[in-house]
């Protein structure tokens, strides 16, 4: 009678190596090994970032009547606004020797930076329950890479700026080089409030509604449709709490010149490195919890 185990080939009896057979697959189950691996994992899974990312990239612009060209109207038209508002029937000064509505346009380019990331990212795990549900990764991809859209959003925005800048006979000097840096001081001042939000919006769905009010606010309390010499010098301090201030000045400053106020830079760096810090400790530590709870 024939052996009804003949031809299954059991580790370290066959004609090959033992050695060799026990090491062709290796499965490690320890506890807590994700959480150690956590930050690791963030760049194992660029891959799933860039994914995540060109989603909601052609999401945004796919199935639209003006597509791109939204990026380019939404910022003409608010500059409009703000302009008649603020400049002809406020009568509030420029900053600098540059017409009021370059100096709207320097302004709402981080603005809109800004509010973009935050309006995105925050209802971005709403936004994927099916995705959180099924596979492990770190679930910081997923409003890390809403700010993609945002992102882009900000370079067409940037190309229309420049070309405002010619248009005028405004020409950008030495102090555009450091524009990344202020970009990067924009996209961490977002984040910060964003994750925090995203988080808490998985338990509380009512915190959806107070972003949109968040943003409707921050407009009008940051300097985009004036200029923060209009702030009385008492308040200066105070008013440069909010980082925003320091961004929409900084960026003016490397676009069309005018006065900026170093204080307001140095609160912007230490607010938004606070707020990124909070967002990614509560992040963190409700992250066990979005599967169950979404």
């Amino acid at each position: 009678m024939s052996d009804p185990t003949a031809g299954i080939r059991r580790p370290g009896a066959t004609g090959g190596s033992p050695r060799a057979d026990a090491t062709h697959y290796t499965t490690i189950l320890e506890a807590g090994r994700s959480e150690r691996n956590y930050w690791a994992d963030l760049v194992r899974y660029r891959e799933l970032f860039a994914i995540l990312a060109w989603r909601d990239i052609s999401v945004r612009y796919k199935q639209t009547v003006i597509g791109v060209a939204w990026a380019v109207l939404r910022p003409l038209l608010t500059m409009v606004v703000f302009t008649a508002v603020f400049g002809w029937i406020a009568g509030l000064p420029s900053d600098g020797n540059v017409p009021y509505s370059l100096m709207v346009f320097a302004g709402m380019l981080p603005w809109f930076l800004f509010s973009s990331i935050l309006s995105e990212a925050s209802n971005s795990l709403i936004a994927n329950t099916n995705l959180i549900g099924k596979v492990y990764f770190p679930r910081i991809l997923i409003p890390a890479s809403a700010a993609a859209v945002a992102l882009v959003d900000f370079a067409i925005a940037a190309v229309l700026m420049l070309a405002l800048m010619l248009a005028y006979g405004v020409l950008p000097g030495w102090r555009i080089l450091l524009l990344p840096v202020l970009t990067l001081l924009a996209v961490v001042a977002a984040l910060g409030p964003a994750v925090l939000i995203a988080a808490l919006n998985v338990k509380y769905r009512d915190f959806r509604y107070i972003v949109p009010f968040i943003v409707q606010l921050g407009l009008y309390a940051s300097p985009v449709g004036f200029s923060s010499v209009v702030v009385p010098e008492k308040w200066r301090l105070a008013y440069s709490l909010n980082p925003m201030v320091g961004v929409i000045d900084g960026f003016r400053w490397c676009l069309v010149g005018g006065a900026v106020d170093m204080r307001a830079i140095v609160l912007a760096v230490l607010v938004s490195a606070a707020m990124l810090a909070l967002g990614l400790w509560y992040f963190r530590k409700t992250e066990r919890t979005f599967a169950d709870l979404i």
